[in-house]
């Protein structure tokens, strides 16, 4: 049974957009500058450790690439695992059930909108997959009222019990960190928000994605963690910056290609790695 599901998420996979036709998802290689597959790239990405993967959070077609890194790496014979920005750390004993089989999906759709305010149909594909091939998946994120707080009165507004929810999460931003924001979020950077306790805010999102993707990885040797993220977290300005602040662990950043926001013409190797093509 658990093989014949399998099965059929690959299939999803495979037909999950144009740009998967025949199984091929193409790249392009933003260090060599130059177009290939993912399955030309499965040698190289099995040297990493942790493979960030962007999204625009509501385009359904930058989960089916997410997907096809998941699935190329797992038959591929990685031990993988998926982090997620979608899910709180506080959240973990849910996911496991669901990769277990241990709660029913209409039970865990009402956890996943409890986390996350994005559609689940757009989500489905890579949460049935990690549960019919049995891959762990992690909550990476902290609870959004302490980032919410943030952004409203800095991390100094946090109460201790607040702080004491954050465990070895910081938060101390630099210039180099406000530019990033500046770039990647533009006018929409905070609103009527104080910009720099916007920037506190994304520094708490990116600080604790990285301390708990590398907590989990200390005890897992073998494992290849994906985490999936939005674009402005997976940029090696946001969450790479602060794993590689942590952590020799070698990362790999994947972001979707947007049509004159995020191309081989607006993007170069100082964002990500690869982008993956033809994804919307």
């Amino acid at each position: 049974m658990t093989t014949l599901l399998l099965a059929c998420m690959t299939l999803l996979a495979i037909h999950a957009g144009p740009a998967a036709a025949g199984g091929v998802q193409p790249v392009f290689d933003l260090r060599a500058t130059r177009h290939t597959t993912l399955v030309e790239l499965i040698p190289e990405l099995l040297k990493s450790r942790i493979i960030i993967v962007g999204e625009q959070h509501a385009d359904a077609g930058h989960h089916g690439a997410q997907l096809r890194v998941i699935q190329a790496l797992h038959e591929a014979g990685a031990r993988v695992a998926v982090g997620l920005e979608m899910f709180r750390k506080n959240s973990q004993d849910a996911l496991d059930r669901w990769v277990s089989g241990d709660i029913r999906p209409q039970a865990f759709e009402t956890i996943f909108h409890d986390n996350w305010g994005y559609p689940w149909s757009a989500y489905r594909p890579i949460f049935e997959y990690a549960r019919a091939a049995k891959i762990p998946m992690i909550g990476l994120n902290v609870p959004r009222e302490i980032t919410r707080q943030v952004a409203r009165g800095g991390f100094q507004s946090l109460t201790e019990d607040q702080r004491g929810q954050l465990a070895d999460v910081a938060c101390r931003i630099d210039e180099e960190y406000m530019r990033y924001i500046r770039g990647v979020y533009g006018a929409h950077a905070h609103g009527n928000m104080n910009f720099t306790f916007f920037c506190e805010a994304q520094m708490v999102w990116d600080n604790a994605m990285a301390v708990h993707a590398l907590e989990f990885l200390a005890t897992r040797p073998e494992t290849t963690l994906v985490i999936l993220t939005g674009v402005g977290h997976a940029q090696k300005g946001a969450v790479p910056r602060q794993i590689g602040l942590r952590s020799p662990l070698p990362v790999t950043v994947f972001l979707p290609e947007v049509s004159g926001s995020i191309d081989p013409q607006t993007v170069d190797r100082q964002d990500a790695d690869f982008l993956l093509m033809g994804v919307q």
